[in-house]
């Protein structure tokens, strides 16, 4: 069974009937059963709406109303992207009982075109975190070695499929969380660009970063992703009227040679070797492939983590307001009047990491300190993307490594800010709203997989696919699979 090949391939599989999606279907429920109880990756599935959405699909086959390549396709989603009449934890306490009452838009427009949702994978609680440690749910494992983090927050939907349990996934990103855990799981994960793709029927946790993607093995797998679910949504207001090509057959329009720019902030101290090796072995490619390798400057970068970590926070406090104990979610029965009701709830709802950002979110917004903290971090903010855009004077995309190093044990950070530091070259694109792109480019001596990222202009999503194309194509890594 093909479970662990690309989409692409799968659909071929069955395009031709080699397959059928029910048979496909069964194989990833076969094998989430076999070995997820060691990795994790999901918080719950529906086997029996599954298998209807499955059949469905070989019934559309048949009768030659085939939807295209995503028909049949087992599809995992993060656990706080609404699917309607199924669960919706975002890996909490808060919703451990909720049941979403409608499809996200990104949702529908999978179920458009035929694909089978396959389970709700697991997450860090409200997509705050790095690793998928800091879940209700328990953490999720990196299927290359099951005693590291998978990455997060989005590490139950890039674990899932490098595992072989789905054959592609949708993440969220707010500050790398689809780019790393691809990274660490040896697969390609796609930060579009703000606005591009609905967050509606998303649980947000910081609205002005908060970007919807796919993860998928090959460059090719995430642009037929990104064609099903970009465009604008009238039910999001910050989705942007925007032309949609067809991502899929831009890889195979002849471009480049690319001017590529490296960013000199991005290769100093804190930087892993094997990681350093790995990606200046894909500059190389690049670089004889007829590309132009340029330094460059995106001087404010030292003072990324510091603003990121006011912005969010500054709006998690505000969106997880809503989660009060009265209108729905978790209500602490051990309330005895109404502010009780909203201090136990909260208690009682939420875990360590998401109380903490709220608590930091909700000091740099109070009276006396938003000038001094939220105001000045948004200027900060400024100067971040103002660096991007003198970059893209002189080149086409910026390549960078993904993270500063592989994938790391479970429970080595031993302090919060360890872990955020982890995020260093991923949180400019969220700040810049650009569109950011991590594949596989190597393993280290031990066998944990290593990315390196390709950053976009805004919109030019088609453009670096096809620079992420050029390299992925003439490597092989997605058959270096995990021995589960």
């Amino acid at each position: 069974m093909p479970i662990n090949l690309p989409l692409t391939q799968v659909s071929s599989q069955l395009d031709s009937r080699a397959i059928s999606a029910v048979e496909l279907l069964q194989a990833c429920i076969d094998r989430t059963k076999a070995v997820d109880s060691r990795v994790g990756a999901f918080n719950s599935f529906d086997e029996a709406a599954a298998l209807a959405q499955a059949r469905a699909s070989d019934e559309r086959r048949a009768a030659g109303k085939t939807l295209g390549p995503l028909d049949g396709i087992p599809v995992g989603l993060k656990d706080i992207i609404s699917v309607k009449d199924q669960p919706l934890t975002a890996s909490s306490k808060m919703l451990a009982n909720y049941i979403s009452p409608y499809d996200a838009t990104v949702t529908r427009k999978l179920r458009e075109a035929g694909a089978v949702f396959w389970g709700r994978l697991n997450l860090d609680e409200f997509a705050m975190g790095s690793s998928t440690e800091n879940s209700a749910m328990g953490p999720t494992n990196n299927p290359y070695d099951l005693a590291r983090v998978a990455g997060g927050s989005s590490g139950g939907s890039a674990a899932a499929i490098a595992a072989g349990e789905v054959t592609a996934a949708l993440g969220t990103d707010t500050g790398g969380s689809i780019r790393q855990p691809a990274s660490f799981c040896n697969l390609v994960g796609l930060k579009p660009t703000y606005g591009l793709v609905s967050r509606y029927g998303v649980s947000a946790y910081a609205s002005s970063l908060d970007q919807v993607g796919p993860i998928a093995r090959t460059v090719e797998d995430a642009a037929i992703m990104l064609s099903a679910i970009a465009g604008h949504d009238p039910l999001d207001s910050t989705s942007i009227l925007a032309e949609i090509p067809d991502y899929r057959a831009a890889l195979h329009q002849k471009k480049g040679p690319w001017r590529l720019g490296v960013p000199k902030e991005y290769f100093g101290d804190g930087l892993d070797p094997e990681v350093a090796a790995a990606v200046q072995t894909a500059i190389n490619f690049y670089k004889n492939q007829g590309c132009e390798i340029r330094e460059v400057s995106l001087p404010h970068t030292e003072y990324g983590i510091a603003v990121y970590y006011i912005v969010a926070t500054a709006e998690c406090s505000s969106n997880m307001a809503r989660f009060d104990g009265i209108r729905y979610g978790h209500r602490s029965t051990a309330a005895t009047d109404a502010v009780d009701i909203y201090s136990k709830t909260r208690a009682e709802g939420f875990g360590e990491e998401v109380k903490r950002r709220i608590i930091l979110g909700t000091y740099v917004l109070s009276s006396g300190y938003y000038d001094a903290y939220y105001l000045r971090a948004q200027k900060v903010r400024t100067l971040i993307r103002q660096d991007f855009i003198d970059a893209y004077k002189q080149v086409d995309a910026i390549i960078a490594p993904t993270s500063p190093t592989p994938a790391f044990l479970k429970g080595s950070h031993k302090t919060p800010l360890e872990a955020y530091l982890g995020d260093i070259y991923t949180i400019g694109v969220n700040m810049a709203g650009l569109p950011g792109l991590s594949m596989p480019c190597g393993f280290t001596q031990t066998g944990l997989p290593i990315g390196v990222q390709l950053i976009g202009q805004p919109f030019k999503e088609a453009e670096l696919l096809s620079i992420a194309h050029a390299y992925d194509s003439a490597h092989d890594w997605a058959k270096h699979l995990p021995n589960l």
